[in-house]
């Protein structure tokens, strides 16, 4: 299997070890052997960055590479030693030799902890050399181990990628029981961020060389609607943090580990395997025990605007504040800040400032170079060359900051002390950009180092895995990027002379001034061609325009109109979403490579170059959703004036073509585009306008291709509201995300449910989980009778979890008192697919308020009854109608104010759970008016039922009441007048759960009445007769006073003071008037959990595993 090339590739190798073992104490020799693979890197199946494309076996629209089709090119196929796939000008050339042992700088190691390997999983054994390791990405294996590692190294994983996607990095935050997947070490104790859409975890300072491997969410190419050919969805592997007690699918063996980052899972249907299993699992996906309710990539299709973020279609973050980037300009070069990839970040908490990761690892940073702080802070060099190093362990040190420079912790014995001031720190700028930003890395080498020794040390902390001799050191010289080549004799001294004792130097790329043309490798993206790239050559005088020509000739599409085509610059790098820019057809690409290599030598091997069609294949329709408009009996017209002549200043070219819908009750609208470009502008100027003094909301839309999904498939619409009771929605919708498309989660912060329910509009089937309290779910129902009548799907079965106060409809329907945490997101979703649906009966209350019945004066309030009710009224005179969320269904105008001469006033609202009036709804007024006061003091169930009880027990103090307020109340019940004792309240019940899980009716049972349920179309009404009885019925002692039982309610309110209602928890004062609750016209299907049965202890390899459970469906 040797190869000519082989025996330079390992005389390279070892003398790039054999220079750099005098730098490495408690290391043996160094080690780097040629090991050649049996698959390909790209075109095996075996690698877990192997991304083919969603379609397998239709020929014209496959876009996967084929190890058949590269005979021809630098890439290798079955049984030949994997190619360098690095895609930049400097990797192309024909001689080119390929990486061995996956890019890892392999060398062999002593550990003085338990240490496992990262491959089989095993623990090191022995007393000194127990194995191997990478001093770039730490992986660690045993020497048996080490050439069947299939996992590349973080130098070249992200040049392996096919398809690249970038990452949607979360907010700053510490996960427990995590590895980085750069670094592989662990996240306790440091900052770090996690991907929104997988399961993909990172150091914050390591997040800068994150591998662009996100799944791809949206793949729909419209070409694959007439094709007779299925189409075939492939796994999409991630290496480490597997659940636990995760199991092989193919050895029935445990494939999880705690100590370090092993293990494969697929991130769709989440089965899980050793990464030596992995090549004998098919290569096709079929989605696991969610394939009934999840929308497949294919099936979804998103704008193609190059200079919006990926996270701003997915609704995810603060959208309102993120600056939108403009990538696609006329400048060889982007800005600087949005292109070039640091080695620190500057929203490094302050706090964690002090925390400096030790690792094994001498002259470079390791990994992603933990300590990485503000970008004026210089990180720890790398001191201890005989650190123990624990798989998955780290050892920390604290520092302190001052005059810029690191304070060490005093070392622990005198060896330590003499090797630290045996080496030198220098700074290590990447090329022009980091020098401007004052972002440098630094290395740490021996006194008597090399200029060799220093240039791979600064290669490998950027994580540059090259021929050295195509780079070299310069000094600075200037601000403005001058520079000149440091002396290669004596290069600490001229260092020295030159800068004192701070260090700094450059790297960067050697051009040759003889040599006027150069190499790259265009890629298709999704073309029609079975090939991964083409190389083309390019000199000083080639343009854009004779690039595209050469590619589409080379790639075998010769009847194709060049000019229908661009080319597009596709830099790979994880902090910035895509960063893409079309190139002018009079540009010359050799000057921008050169440009790129000045800039920044990393972010030029991690660019590309894409052929793409001008016009979007998909069609040029953009939809943005507008809200916070002022809501109303409003025209289109005037809708028209607020955007067009108010916001858009009359510009006819930011006109939308059509103005699809509008949600008048809501405020809300979708405008749509056939011009992605207009489109573009549109949203930038519409998320920064305000109108009413509100910042309007803005939202890109996916579009769902109904016709590719199956129709066995029932896919799930998930709404979330991260601010329920509970506070569990936002770890729950990241979860949600990882397990389904992120399409199909919606946040109800951004827009409510409207988004949601207009991208679901054209889908004949499908469910909804509203995840939330009692009012989130009737704002989705509310939602749904709005807009349910223009949808295919005009009454969804909904299902809920839990996440507020109450739940009562979620206790009724099976679905819990509340979601805690304990539960798995994935069980949540599996109990989704086997519930039942039913029917839920609703209800219309409506308010009728005479002239004569007009709200009272304030001498009028004073002069009336003592009741708490009273004196609220005056108080919270301008609360009267101040209502949460949901908005009612039906609104007619609002209830007229002090000295209004209006005629009679009428308001109607939908009713799921239950009416109260009187004392219930007073103390729900008292805990909804705190809660609009202090909000941050809700945060909890535990506080919110805390406040109810203090409520209860200063109502219990207090004398007067509402203890006579049923005296000018008169209560009928399908026409028949009800008897009234003496009550503090009234409740009209349509579910048995009121208040928190309490049974009102009781379980007694009655001859009178018929046993109530959810659906019978009967109302119950029971009363309860003061603060004391209030309690006993929480405590399950007593039961409410079980007044009449019917289909119709009506109550002529005679008293001359407001009294507290509530609708479903929503609380007010409610002036003297008439209520009718009548049966709704509005229809609403609910899913009802199945009764749990009990079932085997779960033996399957995995909780994802296509064919588990699959006998206890119900």
């Amino acid at each position: 299997m040797a190869g000519s090339g082989q025996n330079h590739q390992q005389t390279k190798y070892s003398f790039f070890h054999s220079n750099n073992s005098s730098l490495v104490g408690n290391k043996t020799s160094s080690v780097c052997t040629t090991t050649y693979q049996d698959q390909s890197m790209m075109s095996s199946s075996a690698s877990p960055w192997y991304h083919p494309s969603a379609v397998s076996g239709d020929n014209e629209d496959s876009a996967f590479c084929d190890g058949n089709n590269l005979s021809t090119e630098p890439v290798t196929t079955m049984n030949k030693q994997p190619s360098s796939l690095s895609l930049n000008t400097d990797c192309t050339y024909p001689n080119q030799q390929p990486y061995e042992n996956y890019g890892h700088f392999f060398v062999k190691k002593t550990f003085h902890k338990p240490t496992y390997c990262h491959h089989c999983v095993e623990m090191l054994w022995g007393l000194i050399g127990q194995g191997y390791y990478c001093e770039v990405c730490n992986f660690i294996c045993h020497d048996r181990c080490r050439k069947y590692v299939i996992s590349p190294c973080s130098s070249i994983a992200p040049i392996l990628i096919k398809n690249p996607v970038c990452h949607i990095w979360s907010d700053i935050s510490r996960f427990k029981r995590k590895f980085c997947n750069i670094c592989r070490k662990r996240l306790e104790d440091f900052s770090a961020v996690r991907c929104e859409v997988c399961e993909y975890y990172a150091h914050e300072d390591c997040k800068d060389f994150a591998v662009n491997d996100c799944r791809e969410t949206a793949t729909y190419v419209p070409s694959r609607d007439n094709s007779t050919t299925p189409v075939r969805h492939h796994h999409h592997w991630r290496e480490g943090n597997l659940p636990t007690n995760s199991k092989c699918a193919i050895c029935r063996k445990t494939c999880w580990s705690s100590e370090c980052l092993s293990g494969m899972r697929c991130e769709w249907c989440g089965i899980t395997t050793h990464s030596t299993c992995r090549s004998r699992v098919p290569e096709e996906c079929g989605f696991g025990t969610l394939r009934d309710i999840i929308i497949p990539p294919y099936a979804i299709s998103i704008p193609r605007i190059a200079d919006l973020n990926k996270d701003l279609i997915l609704g995810i973050g603060n959208n309102m504040s993120k600056p939108i980037q403009n990538t696609s300009n006329n400048n060889s070069i982007p800005q600087t800040s949005d292109y070039v990839i640091v080695g620190s970040s500057s929203t490094t908490d302050s706090k964690n400032a002090g925390l400096i990761m030790r690792s094994s690892s001498t002259e470079h940073p390791s990994g992603g170079d933990l300590e990485a702080g503000p970008a004026s802070t210089e990180k720890e060099p790398r001191s201890r060359a005989a650190e123990t190093y624990a798989s998955g362990n780290v050892q920390m040190e604290n520092m302190t900051i001052q005059s810029g420079k690191p304070k060490h912790v005093k070392p622990s014995n005198k060896n330590q002390q003499d090797e630290e001031e045996e080496r030198e720190i220098i700074k290590v700028y990447d090329g022009n950009a980091t020098y401007r930003n004052g972002t440098p890395r630094s290395i740490s080498v021996p006194k008597q180092a090399s200029y060799t020794q220093i240039l791979e040390a600064a290669l490998r902390t950027f994580h540059i895995n090259d021929d050295c001799t195509k780079y070299c050191i310069t000094i600075p010289t200037d601000d403005v990027g001058g520079d000149q080549p440091l002396d290669e004799i004596a290069p600490l001294k001229t260092l020295k002379q030159t800068f004192g004792r701070t260090l700094n130097t450059y790297i960067r790329y050697k051009e040759r001034g003889d040599m006027d043309f150069d190499y790259v490798r265009v890629y298709p993206g999704i073309l029609k061609t079975h090939d991964c790239f083409k190389v083309i050559k390019v000199t000083s005088s080639s343009t854009t325009s004779e690039v595209i020509a050469k590619a589409l000739s080379d790639f075998g599409l010769t009847n194709v109109n060049a000019e229908k085509y661009s080319l597009v610059e596709v830099l790979l790098i994880s902090n910035v979403n895509y960063t893409d820019r079309i190139l002018e057809p009079n540009e010359y690409p050799l000057h921008v490579l050169r440009q790129q290599r000045k800039e920044s030598v990393r972010s030029h091997r991690v660019t590309r170059f894409y052929l793409q069609h001008k016009d979007d294949p998909h069609g040029p329709s953009v939809s943005l959703f507008v809200g916070n408009l002022p809501p109303g009996p409003r025209t289109e017209k005037q809708y028209e004036k607020i955007l067009f002549q108010d916001i858009f200043k009359s510009n006819k070219d930011l006109k939308w073509d059509n103005m699809d819908v509008i949600y008048y009750e809501h405020g809300a609208m979708v405008l749509v585009y056939n011009d992605s470009d207009r489109a573009t502008r549109a949203y930038t100027i519409l998320r920064q306008a305000y109108h009413d003094q509100k910042q309007l909301l803005v939202l890109m839309l996916p579009n769902i291709q109904p016709q590719v999904i199956s129709s066995n498939i029932s896919p799930l619409l998930v709404f979330v509201n991260v601010k329920s009771g509970g506070q569990q929605g936002a770890e729950l919708i990241t979860n949600f995300r990882h397990l389904l498309n992120p399409h199909q989660v919606f946040d109800l912060q951004n827009g409510g449910p409207l988004p949601g329910l207009y991208v679901f509009r054209n889908i004949p089937h499908y469910r909804i989980l509203a995840c939330g309290g009692d009012g989130t779910v009737g704002w989705v129902l509310s939602c749904l009778d709005n807009v349910g009548q223009d949808a295919l799907c005009q009454s969804p079965p909904v299902g809920i979890v839990p996440l507020g106060t109450g739940n009562d409809l979620a206790r009724v329907l099976r679905w819990g008192s509340g979601y805690a945490g304990g539960e798995e997101p994935l069980a949540l979703l599996r109990d989704i697919v086997e519930a039942e649906e039913i029917k839920l009966d609703r209800w219309t209350v409506v308010f009728h308020q005479d002239q004569d019945k007009r709200l009272p004066t304030v001498p009028e309030i004073n002069s009336g009854k003592s009741t708490s009710a009273v004196r609220k009224a005056e108080e919270n005179r301008k609360n009267i109608r101040k209502l949460n969320l949901p908005p009612p269904s039906i609104t007619v105008p609002l209830v007229s104010q002090e000295g209004s001469t209006s005629e009679d006033k009428t308001e109607m609202f939908v009713m799921n759970n239950y009416f109260g009036l009187g004392l219930d709804a007073d103390i729900c007024l008292d805990f909804h008016m705190a809660r609009e006061e202090n909000p941050n003091k809700f945060n909890s169930r535990i506080q919110a039922k805390g406040y109810y009880l203090k409520t209860g027990i200063r109502k219990m103090m207090k004398k007067g009441g509402l203890k006579d307020f049923t005296r000018d109340i008169v209560v009928e019940v399908d026409g028949k007048r009800v008897d009234l004792p003496q009550l503090e309240g009234i409740v009209i019940m349509n579910i048995l759960s009121w208040a928190s899980g309490a049974n009102l009716w009781g379980h007694e049972k009655d001859e009178k009445f018929n046993r109530p349920t959810h659906y019978d179309g009967m109302l119950e009404v029971v009363g309860v007769t003061g603060i004391v009885h209030l309690g006993q019925i929480q405590s399950g002692i007593r039961s409410g006073v079980r007044l009449a039982q019917g289909g119709h309610v009506h109550i002529r309110m005679n008293n001359d003071y407001p009294v507290p209602v509530q609708v479903d928890g929503e609380p007010w004062l409610q002036p003297p008037c008439d209520i009718t609750i009548i049966r709704s016209a509005l229809k609403a299907t609910m899913l009802r959990k199945r009764k749990s049965k009990i079932k085997r202890r779960n033996t399957e390899p995995s909780v994802f595993f296509p064919d588990v459970d699959d006998d206890s469906k119900g």
